[in-house]
């Protein structure tokens, strides 16, 4: 069973900073990447950082040089620090795992948490 928990999502005016993470329970899975994704009202869903096991990154063009992402492999979390936040920031934030065993992998997604952006 997999299991994935969202916080530090909530209000913050623009320019401001938030600090997102997702903690994973995995039982004896091997965790592959770890992904955040953010979906506006009216939008589709959206890549916004991605961090590999082997600690790569990648980055949406939108918030690139304003989030970082970072992972905790012995406590199976993965955080986005997120700066200079701008309304269209505003979103639920997802957390996406692929996690698995050397034959199989599978993705498994948060519930979410909710980040506005607004003066």
């Amino acid at each position: 069973q997999v299991q994935l928990v969202e916080s530090g999502g909530g209000l913050v005016r623009p320019g401001g900073s938030l600090r997102l993470t997702c903690a994973a329970s995995v039982s004896t899975f091997r965790i592959y990447d770890m992904s955040w994704y953010r979906q506006a009202p009216g939008k589709q869903r959206e890549l916004v950082a991605t961090i590999t096991n082997a600690n790569s990154t990648k980055y949406a063009d939108s918030v690139k040089g304003r989030s970082t992402i970072s992972r905790d492999n012995a406590k199976n979390t993965v955080d986005l620090q997120m700066n200079s936040l701008k309304p269209e920031d505003t979103a639920v934030y997802y957390c996406k795992i692929i996690a698995g065993d050397s034959r199989f992998q599978y993705q498994y997604w948060g519930e979410g948490t909710q980040v506005t952006v607004s003066s």
